[in-house]
């Protein structure tokens, strides 16, 4: 019989943890995140979404083995930017197991319910800025940085409990060893027309700070307007930044400016899941000699975000900074390129994705519950 249990201990958060170790551990293309990583994520002294939202993480026993998880969280952010009134749900693992799998999302429905919650949505991992969506098509390749991997049978399980599709988001995939001319000949009639200028982040330490609170700026406008949208506070866009400055690559972070004013940014990243892969959740000498031969082999890059603007769109300065991506990461030997993820509906992103030739390789799903009264 599975019973469900609220993850109260540190020794049932160390057992929340590393149960996708055990799922996973015979997928060849799952990317273990680091267990540290992991501990502080779910620390609420160290990650700010805690400061404004509630979670509760919840494991299934069969007996004694864990067999399943879930989290049940708030997001005040989305509700009070949305206008809405609906809970969520993420970091679901669980074995193939449907009385385990109903348990779980029986446990995340009753929590959010008992908040006054209308629905609840997932899975977010905690929020629309982390990892989202349920992996439902591109199961034979790892994931690039900061997206999931799931198990095939997850869908099944999803949609046997009752859940309905609400959005889907697509992660395009593009390899090119060199740059074509007609791309060439479209971004320079693109900054001809627009007048618009691309430079990458600073690396100059004072620059670099008013770069960043440039982007923060950036990001708070352009994506004002976007389906599912939850603006950072600032303490948690600074807790971002404070993880990815470290491994983010300057010559892969762009701000386009119109006459000197800021109007677009653009965010790409070495894929480190590939150093990830080669530590196993783990830091030690060895795990570290194994990250650094990895590093220097990384051969693909991931656009996590963009935005521009509302007044600057429309112009095709989203193309300008694909282009630029490649035009920076192609000599680091970064030939295969993600662009994700991209709404289903976003029509716009998916022409400027289509035109760099890259196809739709990923497919994530995020789903909703009506809760009743």
């Amino acid at each position: 019989m599975i019973k469900i249990v609220r993850v109260q201990t540190k020794q049932q958060l160390k057992q929340f943890i590393m149960l996708p170790y055990r799922l996973y551990k015979d997928d060849p293309n799952w990317v273990p995140p680091l267990i540290m990583d992991q501990k502080k994520f779910f620390d609420p002294k160290k990650n700010p979404y805690y400061q404004h939202s509630e979670v509760q993480l919840f494991l299934a026993l069969d007996g004694t083995e864990v067999v399943g998880r879930i989290s049940a969280q708030s997001n005040t952010q989305h509700n009070i930017e949305h206008d809405e009134n609906i809970g969520f749900f993420g970091f679901f693992e669980c074995e193939d197991n449907s009385e385990a799998a109903r348990k779980l999302f029986d446990a995340a429905y009753t929590w959010n319910k008992e908040r006054g919650f209308s629905s609840m949505r997932g899975p977010m991992n905690f929020s629309v800025n982390q990892e989202v969506g349920l992996l439902i098509d591109g199961f034979d390749t790892p994931p690039m940085v900061m997206m999931r991997h799931d198990k095939q049978y997850y869908q099944k399980l999803f949609e046997a409990w009752g859940m309905q599709k609400t959005m889907d988001l697509y992660a395009y995939l593009s390899y090119r060893e060199e740059m074509p001319e007609r791309i060439d000949r479209v971004a320079a009639a693109i900054e001809k027309r627009t007048g618009v200028q691309i430079r990458h982040l600073s690396k100059d330490k004072k620059q670099l700070r008013k770069d960043i609170e440039t982007v923060f700026e950036i990001y708070t406008k352009a994506w004002e307007y976007n389906w599912g949208n939850v603006p950072m506070t600032k303490a948690e866009f600074d807790h971002i930044v404070e993880e990815l400055l470290p491994i983010a690559d300057p010559e892969l972070i762009f701000i386009a400016e119109k006459d000197g004013h800021p109007a677009g940014f653009s965010l790409a990243m070495p894929n480190y899941n590939e150093v990830l892969k080669a530590m196993n959740g783990r830091v030690n000498p060895i795990t570290l000699i194994k990250a650094m031969l990895a590093k220097r082999k990384i051969s693909s890059a991931r656009v996590i975000t963009m935005g521009v603007i509302k007044e600057f769109q429309g112009r095709g300065i989203d193309s300008l900074f694909y282009y630029y991506a490649y035009k920076n990461g192609l000599p680091k030997g970064y030939f295969r390129g993600e662009f994700s993820w991209v709404l289903e509906n976003n029509t716009m992103m998916i022409r400027v994705a289509e035109m760099l030739d890259a196809i739709p390789y990923k497919t994530y799903r995020i789903y909703d519950k009506a809760i009743s009264n």
